[in-house]
Order: structure tokens, then C-alpha cells, then sequence
């Protein structure tokens, strides 16, 4: 009904009834997302992390396959912040990020046992929050898929962006770094179809740095980089009118947002 409704009208009445729905939903799900008791302690967890690295230097790691050519173990000393299945390299690079981020709700679901292991601070979707209960570890994120806008104000509704990559991007602007730097963020899948539209994976995964990262059986939506270089371009001003920055030290990246940088330049 709701989309039959907006294809009827003109373009402006349509941009009007969408804002209006989505306001509309962002109202309801505040007051569980600011009052409920996980999300109040969350919140509690955030505010001291706000401004805790101020000045400092980070590096969001993705998990595209460029990493087999990154020499990760530059890392060991910089505050890092893993991403989705990332803790799967964990055995081999000898360390855990100081962070991990997912917001995905098929990666939550079907990781939610490992997620609630890991001994580092993890952020997840308050979406989810049927799907994965209350841990040490744990922090609960505001996000959604509605309303873009870049928000340096974690505790606060935060928009997804089509990537976690974007939200590790607030969460690094709320804990105060000045300087990010992006490693293993492809911008470029093999696999190829509709955005956000679920698969299931049918055999090893040649999108990521390890085979069974999304392996066969795992269910996951495909990327809509549209509207990720949307969120990267909103991240991009942010920091920039602030006097920060964002880098690009992905081996062969296909993104173009943020300026290029070495890696191991950068780190050595």
C-alpha cells in the first residue's frame, strides 16, 4: 500500500510523504532506544568513550581481499577498529582490534555466539537486540537505515549508510580521532546483483580476505555502494570542517572519496 501510495504521487509530494514516514518512525523507536535498560547502560558506556582518543590516529579496517596484501602486523601498537566476521583473522595476526563494529542484522544473527565472545569492546545494532542478548562486551548502537546525516554524537541515532564503514566513521569522530585511515575498504565485489537484496552463499567467498568469511550456507544482503559513497562523502565534510581527516590506504581500493595515502608509508 505504502508503495503504491508514493508511485502515485508527483516527485516532491512522494520526498514529502517519505520524510514524513520516516520521521514518524524515528519517533517510535525512540523511546525504547533511549529508555529501554540495555540501551540506557549502552549509553552510560558511550559517554565515556566521547572524546577518550582526542587528537589521536585510528585505522578502520575493512575486509576486502586487499588485506592478504597489507601487512597487518603494523597494527600491533595503533587503535584499530575491526569490522563484521574481522575476528576471524584474529588467530593469525596474533592480536585483536582494540574495537569490533557490526550493525548488519544477518551477520548479527548468525554470529551473535562468537560476537558475545570476543574480549574487546563490540558495537551492535539496537535493532538486533533479539537477536543477540546483553554481554560485558557489549554496546548497543542507535542506527538505522532512514534519515541520512553523519551524527559525531554516538550515543544519538546514528545512519548506517549501506556500511558499517560508515558508522565506524561516527564512532571515531565521537571518541575524538583526528586522523583515520581506511585499510581493506575494496569498494569492489565480485559478486554482483540488486543492492541489498539477501543471498546465500554457495561456496568459498572470493568478496573478503578469508574463503569462509560469508562460506557457504551464510546468508548476506549485496552491497549498495551508492549509497555508501553517499554516507563517505557525508563523513568526508564532517571531519573536514573540524579539522580532520580521512584516508585511503587501501591496496588497490576502488574508492575515490578520500585522498590516497601508503600504508606502509604512513605506518612505518
Amino acid at each position: 500500500m505504502r508503495a503504491t501510495i508514493k508511485n502515485k504521487l508527483p516527485a516532491p509530494l512522494a520526498n514529502l510523504y517519505r520524510n514524513v514516514r520516516d520521521h514518524v518512525t524515528v519517533a517510535s523507536e525512540y523511546p525504547a532506544a533511549r529508555f529501554h535498560p540495555w540501551r540506557v547502560d549502552s549509553i552510560h558506556k558511550l559517554e565515556k568513550l566521547h572524546n577518550c582518543h582526542q587528537g589521536e590516529r585510528c585505522v578502520i579496517i575493512g575486509n576486502g581481499p586487499s588485506l592478504k596484501q597489507t601487512d597487518l602486523s603494523k597494527l600491533r601498537d595503533t587503535f584499530t577498529f575491526g569490522m563484521n566476521r574481522f575476528y576471524m583473522a584474529f588467530p593469525d595476526l596474533g592480536f585483536p582490534t582494540s574495537v569490533l563494529l557490526t550493525v548488519n542484522d544477518l551477520v548479527i544473527e548468525q554470529c551473535a555466539s562468537d560476537l558475545r565472545q570476543l574480549s574487546i569492546p563490540t558495537f551492535v545494532s539496537w535493532r538486533s537486540r533479539n537477536k543477540i542478548n546483553p554481554a560485558p562486551n557489549l554496546h548497543y548502537l542507535y542506527t538505522s537505515y532512514i534519515l541520512p546525516r553523519f551524527n559525531g554524537d554516538a550515543t544519538g541515532r546514528l545512519w548506517e549508510g549501506a556500511t558499517v564503514t560508515f558508522v565506524a566513521m561516527q564512532l571515531a569522530y565521537f571518541m575524538g580521532f583526528k586522523q583515520v585511515i581506511l585499510i581493506g575498504v575494496d569498494h569492489n565485489f565480485t559478486t554482483q546483483g540488486k543492492p541489498n537484496t539477501t543471498v546465500v552463499s554457495t561456496g568459498d567467498d572470493p568478496n573478503h580476505f578469508h574463503p569462509g568469511y560469508f562460506g557457504q550456507g551464510f546468508r548476506w544482503q549485496l552491497p549498495d555502494l551508492e549509497t555508501s559513497e553517499i554516507a563517505y562523502q557525508l563523513a568526508k565534510e564532517a571531519y573536514r570542517k573540524d579539522g580532520r581527516e580521512i584516508l585511503d590506504a587501501t591496496v588497490g581500493g576502488k574508492l575515490t572519496i578520500f585522498p590516497k595515502v601508503n600504508f606502509d608509508t604512513l605506518l612505518a
